[in-house]
């Protein structure tokens, strides 16, 4: 099962404006924030994550709704939180 996973931007990365460090439940990983520009993404924002990329800016209302729900699909959340943590993407 493939999920977006609400993630917190830590930093955009002056290097790669395309990338931002983010913060998905604990685990700190470089996404691709190429899609979600437009809407003016800063350190502190909440994106919708799947596979590597920001899918769409959330309030942190919806974060937090987002991530009990998917704390209780369980495994499937959780196969999703190990693949975040193998990525890697530069």
């Amino acid at each position: 099962m493939c999920l977006g996973i609400p993630g917190q931007i830590i930093e955009v990365l002056e290097d790669s404006p395309q990338l931002a460090k983010a913060d998905v439940a604990g685990v700190k990983r470089n996404v691709n924030i190429g899609l979600v520009l437009k809407d003016g993404i800063a350190p502190g924002d909440w994106v919708l994550i799947h596979v590597g990329f920001a899918m769409s800016k959330i309030d942190e209302e919806e974060a937090s709704s987002t991530l009990k729900f998917l704390e209780e699909l369980g495994e499937a959340y959780t196969d999703e939180l190990e693949a975040l943590t193998a990525s890697s993407i530069e």
